[in-house]
């Protein structure tokens, strides 16, 4: 478990892709992949990215669930009225939004965005 102030990112991927769309497993990590990597890259120069990512090892991520569609767009929104830096996953060739990775930050600092979603079980 992270400390109140330690660094962490935030991940929340769609539940109905596999409780209604019967996505596979390996399926849907691999949309948490492509959120995390793209949201790393375009803010590796960031001072907390670069704190989060000069401890490999000891890298804390949460992983949340959306009810669907409609939830992450309306998470996207949020965080955008909010300046919090993020990359919403559109998966192509089907151009559906699957997951949201935020940029890492303190736990402090963004926590209160994502006090509405369940861990992604």
């Amino acid at each position: 478990m992270a400390a109140a102030n330690s660094i962490v990112q935030y991940v929340v991927v769609r539940r109905d892709l596999a409780s209604v769309l019967k996505w596979p497993t390996g399926a849907l990590i691999a949309q948490a992949c492509h959120a995390c990597t793209a949201v790393i890259h375009q803010n590796y120069k960031d001072d907390v990215t670069q704190e989060y990512l000069s401890d490999l090892d000891r890298m804390h991520k949460i992983i949340l669930e959306a009810k669907d569609a409609d939830a992450l767009d309306l998470l996207a929104e949020n965080l955008i009225k909010n300046n919090i830096i993020h990359k919403l996953w559109i998966e192509q060739p089907e151009n559906i939004p699957t997951c949201l990775a935020v940029k890492p930050y303190r736990k402090n600092d963004i926590s209160s965005h994502f006090k509405a979603f369940k861990l992604f079980k």
